[in-house]
């Protein structure tokens, strides 16, 4: 969030720019440039430092560098693909030397080109204190593609060991004083597989569209880590705010910062270090290629390069108690798994090139799968292990509904009872933060525990957490944070001392800006907080709707009514940001669903018709993405929705490919489906940095898009990878005890969860409007379920339901989504040849018991319409009523009509 535009944002947090006014041309710009030439590229390299200034695809002009700001980035100490870093010592003891290449430049010296090499220079000017190390760098024409080769070498008498070797990457992902148009048009965004001989880095235009970049090893160069640089920030880029996030490096060997900087950290992969031996040379690269396909056409361009492909089904985020699939695409034979920690995977292979991965039923947490070559490379895929998901969404329940339960009635501002952001590093709840809504429950940063609670009721609901929750509602969420209009407020914490008895932490420094008083956290205005109000009540809707004997102050009338109420509210002139796309917006979609399916005509039409003049606008503009921020990924979903549903098409792809732009997927639990976010912490994070997150609430609100255009075009597999990568996101944010955190810090001097729970409750919003069972027809590895078991034979496929959320199931063949409203599918069946689909519904036996759930069939334009078979079944709600027992099965059958 940021109330302040982008100007004071810049002066805020990157704390360079006030200190550093101009820059120097180190790179030696005023001399120009050597144009160089493959079959896929046109590249520039800058005449005296010979780093990469420009790369664009054969016959295209999108750059993937940022040389249109060449001139603002040729400071010493501005990285750029061919500088390198690294550590060494003499011996094996001792302290590390650094090198450098961009920290004092001086022109390299050129050497003659050899076959294949269409550049080349010694590195020795620009790295004066290199003792023994002679350091050439090579520019190479690799089958078409552009190469980049180091070749280091011992002069000296002893043994030299390198601990750290690192090639920085440079992409055009500056947005800092650019348009929206010209982000789109001009920027990209990459995203690590940390992977060793298989690791790689994606690049894909921030659009979504168009041809995309891989960079894979050349030669024995792992990805054995990825490294934040630090550089000064200028006025004219902002290094390290919200329009640059910064830049990180491929680091083939590690050691010499594992056993410093990152000493008390897990890596993600073995630390590693290489000695040279008198007389000895080492050569470490990278290789460019394009992906022509775009995004959809990594894997196969990585392939194409020799590099080791992984996919795994449903992705790298695996509960107890189920076996995901691992399918490998290798030059050499796998001839060895491991796990670390021991035993915290079993493997298994199922066919040729496809092995089941099962966690030990103790385990939790982050494990590594190393996979031996025959050829001697390594590839580690990366998972995370989390109780079943049943267990740990009743874990996260109990945790919020007893641990961050806020009572304190003599609180002046009103908070008690509620479920408050919640410090776990602390082990206490956060009642005083300077950012004021993050102790004040509105805004994301203060929501995220008491939606999270509320959301987890309309998939999982219990009695007792249910009974605290409408205390809340009726204590504080009405008349407190939500006014008698249904306006909400923006914080109802506020400094103020004046105007409070109230002891306010006196260590803190409550001088900033977000340090709101009353009136400033009392306003109305800001569209993205009556989301969080409006799915809050939606969710206790859906359960007073079908448990109504455990929903005791209101019925579902009321509900459904506050909902609807507050969504109206929120469009209304005196709030701010109701024309852009809202995270968490889809729950509107549900609202409206549940308005009409209950014949509520007049207020769904006014609905409809607030939501048709947002979409109808966004089909006007070029980037219709706006944010509180100069560049975001939560308008995204919104747009999609809306543009989906009232029939923009183009609109509807073009958002699509946007969110495509921002979200890899790749053998990493962390960066699988991880929508991008770098700002957030700010805001309400406890470690405040720009940062890559991982598992921020945009991985789920994002999957939401992915996985409804899946439902649309089931044949479009690419979707239902990444957006399933995130939709379990939310799920690894849990942790044993049921805390969960707003997200995963990405540095390799951290990888740890953030101790608050600060933004979490969007990002599990999107789980439970987005995650169920869903089966796709994949071209090359056939079947495959995720958030399921899947097995078939004589022309019937079944399902055993495992996902977290167990009433959503997609038959992706057939087109047909089918959910229900009351206890969970346990497992369905389908017959591809007549299309029957056959399904059971259960209740568990821990679980509130409903007399009978309504049963919602929706199919594909082209697709068989269904009807439910079964006699006992009537219509109900645009549905099918199914009683159900308490205990057992009930078996549901839906024909074709």
């Amino acid at each position: 969030m940021l109330h302040y535009g982008r100007a004071l944002f810049v002066c805020a947090f990157a704390p360079f720019i006030c200190g550093v006014a101009t820059q120097s041309d180190n790179l030696g710009l005023k001399d120009g440039y050597i144009t160089i030439k493959t079959a896929n590229f046109n590249a520039k390299i800058v005449r005296d430092a010979q780093v990469l200034a420009s790369l664009t695809p054969a016959g295209d002009t999108f750059d993937f560098l940022p040389f249109d700001l060449i001139s603002a980035r040729a400071g010493n100490g501005q990285y750029h693909w061919g500088d390198i870093t690294f550590r060494y010592r003499e011996g094996s003891s001792g302290a590390w030397i650094d090198g450098d290449s961009a920290a004092g430049r001086k022109t390299v010296t050129t050497l003659k080109p050899g076959t294949g090499v269409l550049a080349a220079s010694n590195l020795a000017p620009t790295l004066p204190e290199t003792g023994p190390l002679n350091i050439t760098r090579e520019w190479l024409d690799v089958s078409g593609d552009l190469g980049l080769r180091f070749t280091i070498g011992n002069t000296g008498q002893s043994p030299v060991e390198i601990g750290s070797l690192g090639f920085p990457a440079e992409f055009n992902s500056i947005f800092t004083n650019r348009a929206a148009a010209d982000t789109q048009r001009l920027c990209s965004l990459s995203d690590p597989y940390v992977g060793m001989h298989a690791g790689h880095i994606r690049v894909s235009p921030v659009s979504g569209a168009g041809a995309a970049l891989v960079v894979t090893p050349l030669g024995d160069t792992p990805l054995e880590a990825y490294r934040n640089l630090a550089e000064p920030s200028y006025a004219a880029t902002a290094y390290g705010s919200q329009t640059f996030e910064g830049f990180y490096e491929w680091q083939a060997l590690s050691r010499a910062w594992a056993e410093n900087e990152w000493k008390e950290v897990q890596p993600w992969n073995t630390p590693s270090s290489r000695t040279l031996k008198p007389g000895e040379t080492l050569q470490f690269g990278v290789r460019f290629s394009v992906a022509k396909g775009g995004v959809r056409d990594i894997d196969a361009t990585v392939r194409g390069t020799g590099t080791p492909i992984a996919f795994g089904v449903p992705g790298y985020i695996v509960p107890r108690g189920s076996t995901a699939q691992l399918f490998l695409q290798a030059n050499s034979s796998a001839i060895s798994f491991s796990s670390e920690p021991v035993e915290s995977l079993a493997f298994s292979q199922l066919s040729e090139n496809s092995y089941g991965i099962t966690p030990s039923p103790t385990f939790w947490g982050r494990s590594r799968l190393t996979i031996q070559y025959e050829d001697g490379r390594i590839q580690t895929v990366h998972y995370y292990v989390t109780k079943t998901g049943a267990d740990t969404l009743g874990d996260m329940g109990k945790f919020l509904t007893t641990e961050q339960w806020f009572d304190d009635t003599s609180d002046p501002f009103g908070r008690a009872p509620s479920i408050m952001t919640y410090d776990y590093e602390a082990r206490a709840i956060v009642t005083q933060d300077p950012r004021v809504w993050v102790a004040g429950l509105s805004d994301e940063g203060g929501v995220g525990a008491y939606l999270a609670a509320m959301a987890k009721q309309a998939i999982q609901p219990d009695p007792a957490e249910i009974s605290k929750l409408e205390t809340f509602v009726d204590k504080v969420l009405w008349g407190t944070i939500q006014t008698e209009d249904f306006a909400v407020r923006k914080s109802i914490f506020y400094y103020q001392p004046s105007a409070v008895k109230y002891t306010y932490n006196s260590s803190i420094d409550w001088s900033s800006w977000w340090s709101w008083d009353e009136d400033d956290a009392y306003a109305i205005d800001r569209a993205y907080d009556y989301v969080h109000v409006a799915a809050s009540y939606w969710s206790l809707y859906r359960v007073a709707r079908a448990y109504p004997e455990i929903v005791k102050s209101h019925d579902w009338k009321w509900y459904l009514n506050q909902a609807y109420s507050t969504v109206i509210r929120g469009m209304q002139p005196d709030v701010g940001y109701n024309r852009l796309g809202l995270m968490g917006e889809t729950v509107f979609g549900e609202i409206l669903s549940d308005l009409t399916r209950e014949g509520l005509t007049s207020r769904a039409n006014n609905f409809t018709s607030s939501m048709r003049s947002r979409a109808a606008q966004w089909d006007s503009e070029e980037v219709p993405y706006g944010s509180e921020q100069a560049w975001d990924s939560t308008g995204q979903e919104g747009v999609y929705y809306w543009s989906k549903y009232f029939g923009y098409d183009n609109t509807t792809v073009k958002t699509v490919n946007s969110v495509l732009g921002y979200t890899p997927t790749v053998p990493h639990w962390g960066w699988n489906g991880n929508a991008r976010r770098y700002w957030d912490n700010i805001y309400a994070g406890k470690l405040q940095r720009i940062e890559r997150q991982i598992h921020h609430y945009g991985s789920g609100l994002n999957a939401l898009v992915l996985l409804s255009a899946f439902r649309s075009d089931p044949s479009d597999t690419y979707l239902l990878q990444v957006g399933y990568g995130g939709t379990s996101g939310p799920l690894s944010n849990i942790n044993e005890a049921g805390f969960a955190s707003a997200s995963f810090h990405s540095f390799p001097d951290t990888l740890k969860w953030d101790g608050y729970s600060g933004d979490y409750g969007p990002g599990f919003l999107g789980l439970v409007l987005g995650s169920g069972t869903y089966v796709a027809s994949h071209p090359t590895f056939g079947l495959l379920a995720y958030g399921g078991v899947l097995s078939s034979g004589e022309g019937r496929v079944d399902v055993q339901v495992t996902g977290p959320v167990s009433r959503r199931i997609f038959v992706g063949p057939l087109g047909v989504t089918v959910t229900v409203d009351a206890g969970s599918i346990r497992s369905f069946s389908y017959v591809s040849e007549t299309g029957a689909i056959a399904i059971a519904l259960t209740q568990s036996p821990d679980a509130p018991k409903a007399t009978a759930a309504v049963l919602w069939i929706e199919t594909n334009p082209g697709s068989a319409a269904y009807r439910v078979s079964n006699p006992e079944a009537s219509s109900e709600r645009l549905g099918w009523r199914i009683p159900l027992t308490t205990d057992g099965d009930v078996f549901v059958e839906l024909t074709r009509s």
